[in-house]
């Protein structure tokens, strides 16, 4: 076990000990719950920048087949790397 000491309002204590949210069941389940919370935001921010991302446009597969074509034809006259 980890103790924890912070320092808050003295209002915002009173408030918090009245609504029994000082105990350290209460603040482990609030911790537990803000980690959630971030975790799911930090899951939608990658979302985000995954669909901001150009994709390249999907080829058919004649378009695929020529490319593996010349890619072949290369490979044979010996100019690949």
């Amino acid at each position: 076990m980890t103790t924890v000491e912070f320092s808050i309002p003295d209002e915002l204590a009173r408030a918090a000990q009245q609504a029994g949210l000082l105990s350290s069941e209460r603040i482990a389940a609030l911790l537990r719950q803000q980690l959630k919370a971030t975790h799911i935001e930090a899951m939608f921010a990658a979302m985000d920048r995954m669909a901001a991302v150009d994709e390249p446009r999907v080829m058919s597969p004649e378009e695929v087949a020529e490319e593996l074509a010349v890619l072949r034809a290369h490979r044979r006259s010996g100019l690949a790397d």
